[in-house]
């Protein structure tokens, strides 16, 4: 080996060679001349000479840099930069997205250069660590994201510092108190990073809001909505042309529409409902054959496209409902006054009307715009009481719609639907906002009333959307659908294997077979205790159903056709398909594709950060419900584990939370076995898998992270 090196150190080009492997095989390395020397050949004075001279000319190359005192490191400017997005960040780590790699960027934080998530960057790709995965520098951020934080304001003489409610950031933000004298302490603000100058313990920020105290009910959903970059207000711009539409229907208006106010007509809506876009009508035509209309409020008869209030409707896209409220994607003037079919009054709507059948035979159906006039606003707890007791206003339409309802059911499931039935929590809160009581949401057959028509009218606009005749051919057209694919393998196999540990056994592996033993395996674990952990785990197993031009049909729903078509006034892609079967039923052949997939793609992105802010919504009243629980006992199961703990749903309220496995007072040894998707004591044996009965005490709640911590008692 000493010969080799004495040679090497010897040969010029051998020990240069050498030297600049050394500096592309360890790029965040800083290596003194006498290593560098001693490495390449030898340390001996000739040795240390040359390779001085070596790493000279590797500088003026501009390969090498000198980052200390005679340190040296491979320079920046000599490896292949990439532009990319930071896609998510922890307190160690960043995860960057690059176009042109295989895989995300691992960049410990000390090498983040002041990046955090959402900023586009330049990163350099140092290497592969052991595991694999790509291991990189950001040399630079070239666009900070806008994304705001919510935080808490803690005041010094001179400083504001904002501690973020995420984990994410893992830091405080600064805030110069000169410019923000209005901030006090204990506010819950909302800000945004303009900059980490190099050097700066703590990124810069800007204030946009003072959302209110911390703890408070308002303060709080609005910072949810503030996190999720959820708009909680209206500009007056907005406000200022909805106000302006005009709220009269003319004679000519009338003229020019299917006149249907003859017709029994009523809605069924929650209780606490304000928007009312549904509604549905019974005519008997002759003995077992009856015209059922289902009457969508006319939005897009006040909302003009490309106007302000639709320029809003599609950058919102969609409603937020959170515990205490809802954020509509349309103003008051429009969801809860123009378009709400509020009863005994006429109304302007978007129709399918449907002759049917005492044997469910779709003998005609139409579509067009109609007024109507609403005979009854039911809730579906008054409906149910009709359907129960046979008594009631308009007992003999409920009672008939519901007949037809239930064999529409029927026949779904009969052709596949899946029957997902997973118990939905909701609180009672006092006139503060504060949860005083939980309860379960059950959908009883009012509900499915409603439901099945939708359904109904959903997947027949859809299907006469989707194509024209021409020559006697079908010709496809642009159309906005809803999809929803089949069930990946990988995630159905899970599946089967968890149910499996409970003695449930899952045969078909694809097509509808799946559906068809889906539903017979959760009928058979109804009001079973391992009935809601298994329902999650199935509807984790199933694709995600999503808004796009491309048609796959709807597997869950097991239609071969099925859009959007209900509710335009809470979400975007019903106006979008009611101005499209509006063009088709005037005669337009075809719609700009592009456009419409690129609308779609907005939307389910923006029903899905809707979803996720309605979550954190229920996490915060979950948190605030037991806060003054702590130290109290409760059954629960276990609903999800990790390699630190196994989340427990408590068996009274749902309420889930997360028990430590640090925390268990026990001489064993509890470890995650990730393959087996088990908890498991090394000692006592001892094994927690989802659905396992547990006892747990409430330990602590975190308010500001939506978090309960359980303590697991074994």
């Amino acid at each position: 080996m000493a010969k080799k090196r004495n040679k090497r150190g010897n040969n010029r080009d051998e020990r240069a060679s050498f030297i600049v492997d050394m500096f592309r095989e360890f790029p965040d390395n800083k290596f003194s001349l006498k290593h560098l020397a001693a490495a390449s050949g030898g340390a001996d004075r000739d040795g240390r000479t040359m390779t001085f001279a070596i790493v000279r000319q590797l500088m003026e190359d501009g390969f090498v840099e000198e980052v200390a005192r005679s340190k040296y490191r491979l320079s920046r400017s000599a490896m292949p930069r990439y532009e990319g997005v930071v896609r998510s960040c922890t307190p160690g780590a960043l995860y960057v997205e690059v176009e042109d790699l295989e895989s995300d960027v691992y960049v410990a934080r000390r090498n983040g250069g002041g990046a955090l998530e959402g900023d586009k960057v330049q990163i350099v790709v140092a290497r592969r660590s052991r595991s694999g995965e790509l291991e990189g520098t950001i040399v630079a951020v070239t666009e900070r994201s806008t994304r705001p934080y919510v935080g808490t304001a803690q005041l010094t003489t001179n400083s504001i510092f904002v501690t973020p409610d995420t984990r994410r950031l893992g830091c405080d933000i600064y805030l110069p108190r000169k410019y923000y004298s209005k901030v006090e302490e204990g506010d819950k603000v909302l800000v945004r990073v303009i900059d980490w100058p190099e050097g700066e313990r703590l990124p810069h920020g800007e204030l946009l809001d003072i959302l209110g105290k911390a703890g408070d009910n308002d303060t709080e959903m609005h910072a949810i909505l503030a996190e999720f970059d959820l708009p909680y207000r209206f500009e007056r711009e907005v406000l200022r042309a909805a106000n302006s539409i005009d709220e009269g229907i003319t004679s000519e208006e009338i003229a020019r529409r299917r006149d249907m106010r003859d017709r029994i007509t009523f809605t069924i809506d929650p209780a606490d409902a304000k928007d009312f876009d549904d509604a549905l009508s019974l005519h008997k035509l002759s003995e077992g054959v009856w015209e059922v209309g289902v009457h969508i409020a006319d939005v897009t008869h006040y909302v003009e496209s490309g106007s302000v209030v639709d320029n809003e409707a599609v950058e919102r896209a969609t409603s937020v409902y959170l515990v205490d409220r809802t954020i509509p994607m349309l103003p008051e003037r429009l969801s809860n006054e123009l378009c709400s079919l509020r009863p005994n009054e006429d109304k302007l709507c978007f129709s399918a009307v449907f002759t049917i059948n005492e044997n469910l035979d779709i003998i005609d159906e139409w579509f067009g715009r109609t007024v109507i006039h609403s005979n009854r606003r039911f809730t579906y707890e008054e409906a149910q009481a009709v359907i129960e007791g046979g008594e009631g206003d308009f007992r003999q339409e409920i009672l008939t719609l519901n007949t037809l309802a239930q064999g529409l059911r029927k026949e779904r499931f009969k052709h596949g639907a899946i029957a997902f039935e997973r118990d939905e929590i909701r609180f009672k809160l006092d006139s503060k906002g504060a949860p005083i009581g939980v309860y379960t949401k059950v959908q009883k057959e009012s509900n499915q009333l409603i439901e099945e028509f939708m359904l109904l009218a959903n997947r027949r606009v859809a299907e006469f959307c989707a194509h024209r005749v021409s020559n006697g051919r079908k010709v496809p057209r642009p159309m906005v659908f809803r999809v929803h694919d089949e069930p990946s393998e990988e995630k159905l196999e899970r599946f089967r294997e968890f149910a499996m540990r409970f003695g449930h056994y899952f045969k078909a592996t694809k097509g509808r077979a799946i559906a068809k033993e889906m539903n017979k395996l959760l009928g058979g674990i109804a009001g079973r205790a391992e009935a809601n952990a298994i329902t999650t785990l199935a509807v984790r197993s199933m694709a995600k159903a999503v808004y796009t031009t491309d048609n796959i049909g709807h597997y869950g729903l097991a239609f071969p056709y099925y859009t959007h078509f209900t509710s335009p006034i809470r979400r975007y892609p019903d106006m979008m398909v009611h101005r499209l079967l509006a063009s088709y039923l005037a005669g337009a052949k075809t719609a700009d594709k592009r456009q419409l997939e690129s609308l779609a793609l907005h939307s389910t992105e923006r029903e899905i950060v809707a979803s996720e802010a309605e979550r954190a919504s229920i996490k915060y009243k979950m948190a605030e419900f037991m806060k003054d629980r702590i130290g109290e006992e409760f059954d629960g199961v276990v609903s999800g584990l990790t390699e630190w703990g196994v989340y427990v749903e408590l068996d009274e309220t749902h309420v889930e939370g997360m028990a430590f496995l640090r925390d268990i007072d026990s001489d064993d040894y509890y470890r995650f076995d990730e393959a087996r998707y088990e908890v498991v004591g090394r000692s006592s044996g001892i094994r927690l898998t989802l659905g396992s009965r547990v006892r747990v005490r409430v330990k602590g709640v975190d308010m500001n992270r939506r978090t309960l911590d359980f303590k697991l008692l074994l």
